[in-house]
């Protein structure tokens, strides 16, 4: 039998049916499990994603939540065959480096995206470098993103930012609300490019940098790259895939 580790989003929608599944099905410790069954919208599949983040268990999520983008529909029987017959999508996060003012590094990884943003009423001024090139010396704008094609459909897709499919080898590269150049709209990246984003007047024009939930703020410097080294497993019943849905 399938050793399943069951966890909710807290809400009692979410509660209720995780204790009627480990009454069907049992349930185990995460650490032991073969698949985690995530039962929540996409902010608990995000947080489960990133506590497994290093062990490559497979992940099936069930929506018990509002969007439910990256989960599958919610059903309670034949849990084990559906489980079996799921079909991995495989992700890759981004890695960022964020330097603050005081000259301190913080390092964290992005499923969706990787985004710096004005923490003012003033715009953020920003220098972009690829693989150490300088390839736009001031970007004037509320903010900018890098998108893995996961997250291209999240905050990517609000800012009209292209959708990457599941497989394309590119990263997304957005600017949010760019008001010079005015009418730059981002850039496609290959996904081993490397991207520095120099931030310019960072004591009067402060900028936060973002990685999924965390948060560093007042930032001089922020690094950028496609972590291939680590393999997230998202299972999805047949004709539901991550690629299906990307697609749609």
């Amino acid at each position: 039998m399938t050793r399943i580790a069951f966890l909710s989003a807290g809400t009692p929608e979410a509660e209720a049916a995780r204790i009627r599944l480990i009454h069907a099905y049992g349930n185990c410790d995460p650490a032991v499990a073969d698949v985690i069954v995530a039962l929540g919208g996409d902010g608990l599949m995000l947080q489960t994603l990133h506590r497994f983040m290093d062990t490559q268990k497979p992940i099936y999520g069930m929506n018990r939540g509002s969007v439910g983008f990256l989960m599958n529909e919610f059903r309670e029987d034949d849990l084990e065959r559906r489980i079996e017959e799921a079909q991995p999508s495989i992700i890759h996060p981004l890695l960022m480096a964020a330097t603050d003012v005081r000259g301190e590094v913080a390092k964290a990884r992005a499923i969706n995206e990787v985004s710096v943003l004005r923490q003012s009423y003033q715009a953020a001024k920003i220098k972009i470098s690829i693989d150490g090139k300088e390839r736009l010396a001031e970007l004037v704008a509320d903010g900018l993103l890098v998108a893995t094609p996961a997250g291209s459909t999240a905050y990517n897709l609000s800012v009209d930012g292209p959708i990457l499919p599941l497989d394309a080898p590119l990263m997304a590269l957005t600017p949010i609300s760019a008001f010079r150049p005015r009418r730059w709209r981002g850039a496609l990246l290959p996904d081993t490019a490397h991207v520095t984003l120099d931030i310019l007047e960072p004591h009067k024009r402060p900028v936060s940098a973002v990685a999924d939930h965390f948060e560093l703020k007042e930032v001089v410097k922020v690094e950028i790259a496609m972590d291939h080294a680590t393999d997230l497993i998202i299972l999805h019943d047949p004709g539901h895939s991550l690629d299906e849905r990307i697609l749609r």
